[in-house]
């Protein structure tokens, strides 16, 4: 009897590839014969695939393939955008820019390239015009975005949790006084004209007209922002104390590769940011990055970080530290963290 003529061992892998892909498609065909049971079919198909999809990889170890050669001819990833994982919510001049800047120089980190103020200022646009401000990511890679002001908008919390109630919070929070003389610092380089911080702060008290400030005024923005007890009850109310982190911008600046081990951990990164990728400028009193992703060379954050800051008179300067004393003691409390501002 004459034989039936040999079939190698590809042969074989490719037809039972294609009877396969030929059962599915006779599986998706039947379903949508009846529009009325569509679910139920998507739900039969779900499960065939589930329970089958590596099905061809056994077969082809059986064949003598190894997964190796089978991979070669799978189809690589194409990267896509998602809305974030994490963001960094707050807080304005408390090194913002600086964990930014520090987490891109993991692999596996994509932000998106400016602020987008998306749940402050253009909610209104949805959800599908936020993401596609964001960058593509492959799986397993985490999208982020900055935007310091989401930390003081009343409506933001509630917001995010909208889009995601596991996403991960990130707030970077410093000296309050400290983080008031650098936000006036940052609006005098841009009017000349500004008056003194001094003049700004602190409000006359009741020693009549013409008496010497003493009082120190809550309702200026530098001096509101500081009040970070308030921001965190609200953000608190929506999300577990385990989804945001609160990072030191002083130890942030004193020793950024520990503070970044942190924030490694909390995003559940292998830890890849270390003290090799870090120097300290005297000139700047901050620290500069000897390599990142997009540069090989050493390089700091730019002209405006790291800025001089005014004198200020020591009056004054205690003055707002005894102010801040009981709204620190109380983020203290709630964050379970003692900073130790003075």
């Amino acid at each position: 009897m004459k034989c039936f003529p040999a079939i190698s061992k590809r042969t074989m892998f490719i037809y039972f590839t294609l009877l396969f892909l030929l059962y599915l498609f006779y599986a998706l065909n039947t379903c949508l014969v009846d529009e009325k049971k569509l679910t139920q079919k998507y739900l039969f198909i779900k499960r065939h695939i589930s329970n089958y999809k590596n099905v061809p990889v056994r077969f082809a170890s059986l064949l003598g393939f190894h997964f190796g050669e089978v991979n070669k001819y799978r189809i690589s990833p194409v990267p896509i955008k998602r809305l974030p994982d994490a963001l960094i919510i707050g807080v304005k001049k408390c090194g913002t820019r600086a964990l930014l800047e520090f987490l891109r120089l993991h692999p596996d980190v994509r932000a998106a390239g400016s602020e987008v103020h998306f749940f402050d200022k253009y909610y209104h646009k949805g959800f599908e015009w936020y993401r596609n401000k964001m960058p593509p990511t492959l799986e397993g890679q985490i999208t982020m975005e900055k935007t310091p002001s989401y930390w003081v908008t009343r409506s933001a919390p509630r917001r995010v949790y909208a889009m995601n109630p596991s996403v991960k919070l990130l707030a970077v929070v410093r000296d309050p006084v400290t983080r008031a003389i650098s936000d006036y610092t940052q609006s005098a380089s841009k009017r000349p004209t500004l008056p003194r911080f001094e003049d700004l702060a602190l409000v006359n008290s009741t020693v009549g007209w013409g008496g010497i400030p003493s009082v120190v005024d809550a309702t200026w923005p530098p001096v509101r922002l500081g009040i970070y007890a308030r921001p965190l009850r609200r953000w608190l109310r929506r999300f577990p104390r385990t989804r945001l982190l609160l990072i030191s911008g002083e130890r942030l600046v004193a020793d950024p590769a520990a503070e970044m081990a942190r924030v490694q951990e909390f995003l559940g990164l292998k830890r890849v940011i270390t003290e090799k990728h870090f120097y300290f400028n005297s000139t700047k009193g901050f620290p500069c990055l000897l390599k990142s992703e997009s540069r090989s060379t050493p390089h700091c954050l730019g002209k405006t970080k790291g800025r001089n800051h005014p004198h200020i008179d020591p009056t004054a300067l205690e003055r707002l530290r005894d102010f801040y004393r009981p709204f620190n003691e109380r983020f203290y409390q709630m964050s379970g963290i003692n900073f130790g501002w003075p």
